[in-house]
Formats: C-alpha cells, sequence, structure tokens
C-alpha cells in the first residue's frame, strides 16, 4: 500500500495555503515527544542520558492533543524514547486519528507485535520502524543482538494485519552501501509503504561521538548507495531531499519546519538541540532567534547536519514554492535523479562538542523560496 493520495493532497493543499497567506514559516510536521524512555540504548543516541526523574515523566494525552492544535501541522511524528513504552500511546494516537492528523509512530518495534490489539489500521496512522541496516549492521548500531529480527516479525505482522508500516535509517560513517541496498531490497520484500533515510546528527551525549558522517561523506555515501535506484524502492520522503543528500540540489533548513514538543515544553530551537524552552508554540516562533541556526549562519553545530527534522520541509517548501523546484521534483520522480554535481573539496571535519559547553543550535537559516 502507498502513501494514501489524501495524505499527500492534504500536504499539498496545506503548504499551498501557507503560500498564498505569504507565511514564510510554518509547521509541517510536529516532533511529539510524549515520554525520553527507551529499551534500547543506541550507541548514537543521546536521547537517554536524561536524569531517572526525567525519564519517568509522560505527556498525558491531553498535553498532547493540545500541542497538535495549537502547532497545526498536518503530520505528526511521534518519537522518543520509545513511544510504545507510554501506558497511554494508544489513547493518544486515537485522539489524532480522530483529528485527521497524519500519524508516524516511530519505534524499534521490539513491543510493536504485541501491542498491535490495542490500536485499528487507519490511513492516519503508520507505524515507522527504527531499521539501520541489514541483520548485522542493525544490531550493532543498536547495542543488541536478535533486535533486527524482532523487527522483520513485527513489521510482518503489521503488514498482515493491514497496518501501514515504513522504516526509518539513520546512517552513519561505518555504513556499507552495498549492504543498504540489500536492506532496500529486504524491506521492499516484506511490504512496507516507504523507507525514510538520513544522516546522524552529532548529538552531544551520545556515547559513540566517532562515527557521524560529515557532509562529503553523506554526499558521497548516498551517491554510490542510490546510483541506479531499483524502481521498486520506494522512499518516504520528498525528491529534493534525497537529491540533497547526493549533494545534487542546495537546501537551507527550516528549524520551524519540525517544531518540537516534550515534557519540557516547546524545545529551542529544534529537535536535534536544545538551548531552552518556551511555554507555547507561539512564544518558540517568536522568541527564538531563527538567524542564529543553520550551515549559512557559521553555527558550528550545525555545520554537517543534513537530517531530514531539519531540511525535509524544506525540500517540501521548495517543490510547491517554485516552478523550478516542482519541474526538478517531477524529473527525479519520473527519471531517478537530477545529474550528479561535482563535490567540492572535503570540509575539515568539524570540532567535536565539548560536554562542558552550552549546547549550540543547529539548523540553518531558511532563505526566500518564494
Amino acid at each position: 500500500m502507498g502513501v494514501p493520495v489524501s495524505q499527500m493532497w492534504t500536504v499539498a493543499r496545506y503548504v499551498v495555503t501557507q503560500k498564498l497567506k505569504r507565511r514564510r514559516r510554518y509547521p509541517l510536521v510536529l516532533m511529539l515527544e510524549p515520554l525520553f524512555r527507551c529499551n534500547l540504548a543506541c550507541a548514537g543516541c543521546g536521547k537517554i542520558q536524561y536524569p531517572a526523574e526525567i525519564l519517568r515523566k509522560n505527556l498525558s494525552p491531553e498535553e498532547c492533543f493540545r500541542a497538535v492544535e495549537e502547532c497545526g501541522a498536518p503530520i505528526v511524528s511521534i518519537p522518543g524514547g520509545e513511544p510504545l513504552l507510554h501506558p497511554e500511546i494508544d489513547q493518544i494516537v486515537a485522539g489524532l486519528v480522530e483529528r485527521r492528523k497524519y500519524v508516524y509512530l516511530c519505534t524499534n518495534a521490539i513491543l510493536l507485535e504485541k501491542n498491535l490489539h490495542r490500536f485499528t489500521p487507519s490511513k492516519y496512522l503508520s507505524f515507522s520502524v527504527h531499521v539501520d541496516g541489514p541483520r548485522e549492521e542493525h544490531d550493532e548500531a543498536v547495542c543488541r543482538e536478535g533486535v533486527y529480527d524482532v523487527a522483520v516479525d513485527a513489521i510482518r505482522a503489521a503488514v498482515k494485519q493491514g497496518f501501514r508500516v515504513t522504516t526509518n535509517t539513520t546512517l552513519f560513517n561505518t555504513a556499507d552501501p552495498d549492504a543498504m541496498r540489500e536492506m532496500f531490497d529486504a524491506m521492499t520484500e516484506l511490504g512496507v509503504e516507504g523507507m525514510m533515510l538520513s544522516p546522524g546528527y552529532q548529538y552531544e551525549k551520545a556515547p559513540d561521538q566517532d562515527h557521524f558522517l560529515h557532509r562529503n561523506e553523506t554526499a558521497t555515501l548516498f551517491r554510490r548507495m542510490l546510483r541506479g535506484a531499483k524502481r521498486q524502492w520506494v522512499f518516504n520522503q520528498s525528491p529534493l531531499f534525497l537529491e540533497f543528500l547526493r549533494g545534487n540540489w542546495d537546501l537551507e533548513c527550516t528549524p520551524w519546519g519540525n517544531p518540537t514538543y516534550n515534557v519540557f515544553g516547546w524545545q529551542k530551537p529544534c529537535y536535534l538541540l536544545q538551548e531552552g524552552h518556551a511555554e507555547t508554540y507561539r512564544e518558540l516562533m517568536d522568541a527564538t532567534e531563527w538567524d542564529r541556526y543553520g550551515r549559512a549562519s557559521g553555527n558550528p553545530r550545525c555545520r554537517d547536519c543534513m537530517v531530514h527534522s531539519g531540511y525535509e520541509a524544506t525540500a517540501v517548501d521548495r517543490t510547491f514554492g517554485s516552478l523550478k523546484g516542482l519541474l526538478a521534483a517531477a524529473r527525479v520522480t519520473l527519471f531517478g535523479g537530477l545529474p550528479e554535481r561535482p563535490l567540492p573539496a572535503a570540509d575539515e571535519p568539524s570540532e567535536r562538542p565539548d560536554p562542558a559547553a552550552p549546547q549550540g543550535p543547529l539548523v540553518e537559516l531558511s532563505r526566500d523560496f518564494s
């Protein structure tokens, strides 16, 4: 089952409406984190490094619904932590579906199969299963053997029961392009709706700081991985974002495109950086100094970031915001990609963050996309 036409139409209509209203900054996807608690300790993630009293906290369904209505984005992504550890996650999802929001529940799938009975298949709900490569690569990434097989069984069960299922893959400099292509084949055979890819962001508190990709490494990896991509592979992201990852299209990050709400409130400035929190969505939008963030700003923490949570909204904005973007997206869809550009000389490696220093910003200043 492909992405529902209703979802594509809803997003297109929403973006065009924002354009007609001349809104430069608007949300596309709400990143709703109802908890930070997780049943894995992945080497590239810093989410579970919070103290125990924070890891015990959950957002209530009412807090989630209030944030969704306050923000107004048509899509809600529910990461974590592991959302299936939330005792009321089924109520949260049901409430969002009732509000006709397109929900992507992000999960490592360890608890998915045994919890499928709590959910009802819907065009508004997709389980986004974290899969970081074939069996060996995935289990190494999540630091536990056997998780890949559990995830595959859960995907198979969810698809059989009529649920929308996508995958979410985070890539590091250890990724083998050939092995990733094998994974694309395996996920396609399982019947997933689409696959999402993203280079990992250099979380300050992640246990492993040595394997994050720099920008030229990202482009080189994605070119090797997606060159001659098979027609049956379906990627759950905009064509221009994939071309950006391959170094063939220029994008600036829009940190406001995927605002984050969690147990602390509205996170400044984006999903990947923490520089305080706002009490309301309007305060987040009005009080954040957006020009401090992104590669164009010179902020060192934005230098290597090419993560979907910062750039996917930009790609969608470009697609519907100009004839050039729309034609480029159509060309990628019809013919499999844009001509490869020469890559610039590799940047000097970014300095690793100083854990004692205050967290700095991550994403990039958006330019006029009209």
